[in-house]
């Protein structure tokens, strides 16, 4: 099985299915392709019509999209969605929720693993912000006492949240003490520190993404 993916400082989507296949114990090649290189379109057309990571290739099938991947890997795996089939409706919903929405949000934080600024949020990103809280606040409320995770145990609704995690530290979101918590809790996973740690040691840039932590106020 293979994972194409882009480069971790900045390739939200590709952190998703790299956490869950990681976190379901499947074995796999990873092949980083950087973004936002002249090449990068030509590469990753060799593996997807769509031009776009992640990619899944396992056998004959090759998936380009990470709530397909989900869902292909839920077809042989235990522990993709929640076993409760309320639990898993839910999670399935606030992960559809998250793969579709939160527009401003993804456009005023892109991903940058390796920044550590303070940024005020436009209106429209304060509500992208305050909805995901509310969404977080909710899942701890009602599933908490089951773990410390979305749904208690960790499933697929914590990879599809895990980049959301990535931008707030990176940008110094304030947040309350359930979801500060919640935080600490994907931000100090093993697999999390490990992709952390990789996409520290990454050279490839993008001037586009760095621009916007370049112009916040570093965070000390």
């Amino acid at each position: 099985m293979q994972l194409i993916i882009g480069n971790k400082n900045y390739s939200s989507w590709s952190l998703r299915s790299w956490w869950l296949l990681k976190s379901i114990g499947t074995h796999f090649n990873e092949v980083v392709v950087p973004l936002g290189q002249p090449e990068t379109r030509s590469v990753l057309l060799q593996y997807t019509p769509s031009g776009k990571v992640p990619v899944l290739i396992n056998h004959e099938v090759s998936l380009w999209d990470t709530a397909a991947i989900t869902e292909y890997m839920n077809e042989s795996n235990i522990g993709v969605w929640p076993s409760d089939h309320i639990m898993r409706a839910y999670a399935r919903a606030v992960s559809a929720e998250m793969h579709s929405g939160f527009m401003a949000l993804r456009t005023e934080m892109p991903m940058n693993c390796s920044v550590r600024v303070k940024l005020t949020p436009s209106t429209a990103c304060a509500a992208d912000i305050a909805r995901i809280c509310a969404i977080w606040r909710d899942c701890r409320l009602n599933y908490g006492h089951l773990g410390p995770w979305l749904f208690g145990k960790w499933s697929a609704a914590d990879a599809f949240f895990a980049p959301v995690v990535m931008r707030f530290n990176s940008y110094g979101v304030e947040l309350d003490d359930v979801c500060s918590a919640y935080l600490h809790t994907v931000w100090f996973d093993p697999y999390i520190r490990e992709w952390v740690a990789d996409a520290a040691a990454e050279t490839w840039s993008s001037p586009s993404t760095d621009a916007i932590a370049h112009a916040a106020r570093a965070l000390t």
